[in-house]
């Protein structure tokens, strides 16, 4: 198999449209990303966590989503490959680069292939212990600018939020951009600092999250992160406390 027979056509936005219109993109086409193009040609990927960054800087303060360019928010972490490749070299780009890959015939863009491509492609063995690493969490009560720093210094999407080892909620990068644009669109310039920083991640996570136990099977890992459109998924133990956490690319990894 080759990756011209997994590849899917990525939703488009040119660099010179707002945050605001990203979003609603997002939100129509039920995806995390978008391809940014410049009169035709590529330029990068727009990210909800890039959102989450752009909207959530000091800078520029008070300018509604609406009011910032794409191009400030745009990432080059892609690679290109051609439609000919198979499915293991590219699999092996997707670990070491942990970026998006973009099937290409000269500058031509014929799709892409994130990690829920392969993941509806590819069999995967084993159980949600194997593949777990020990969770980064947050509390209710935790300030959500603090979490967002999380965030960009780890580099992740998502944090459970647990209180008392209990799982209790998921906060994502999501949750925290659709939270900047409200109090960039809605609050007075000169409230806003203020609004954010008293912003707290009970006020913005998702609630009643689906979770999987330390012996089940990776296969259910991947039906919740793909039926639902998790980036990643909390494993709990027999007591019901949390003790790991399964991302997209986690099992990617160990394919």
């Amino acid at each position: 198999m080759n990756v011209s027979e997994i590849m899917v056509k990525p939703v488009r936005i040119e660099k010179s449209e707002n945050l605001s219109h990203a979003m609603d993109l997002m939100d129509k086409h039920d995806t995390r990303r978008l391809l940014v193009t410049s009169k035709g040609k590529l330029r990068g990927v727009l990210t909800m966590r890039n959102i989450a960054r752009a909207l959530g800087t000091s800078r520029k303060p008070g300018m509604p989503a609406s009011s910032l360019h794409v191009a400030t928010a745009v990432s080059d972490t892609y690679a290109t490959v051609p439609p000919d490749m198979g499915m293991s070299d590219a699999i092996s780009i997707l670990r070491q680069q942990r970026c998006i890959l973009f099937v290409m015939d000269g500058d031509e863009i014929l799709g892409w292939i994130t990690p829920e491509e392969v993941l509806k492609t590819c069999t995967t063995d084993g159980f949600a212990a194997e593949f777990m690493s020990t969770p980064i969490t947050a509390s209710p009560g935790d300030r959500v600018v603090h979490v967002r720093r999380i965030m960009i210094d780890k580099d992740i999407g998502r944090l459970p939020v647990v209180e008392e080892y209990q799982l209790v909620g998921m906060i994502t990068e999501k949750d925290i951009a659709r939270a900047m644009r409200a109090i960039r669109d809605m609050v007075p310039a000169n409230q806003q600092d203020s609004r954010v920083k008293n912003l707290l991640t009970a006020d913005v996570m998702s609630r009643g999250v689906k979770t999987v136990y330390t012996n089940s099977p990776a296969s259910d890992v991947v039906d919740i992160a793909l039926r639902y459109g998790y980036g990643g998924v909390p494993v709990l133990n027999l007591e019901e406390d949390l003790v790991g956490f399964i991302t997209r690319r986690d099992l990617i990894a160990k394919m």
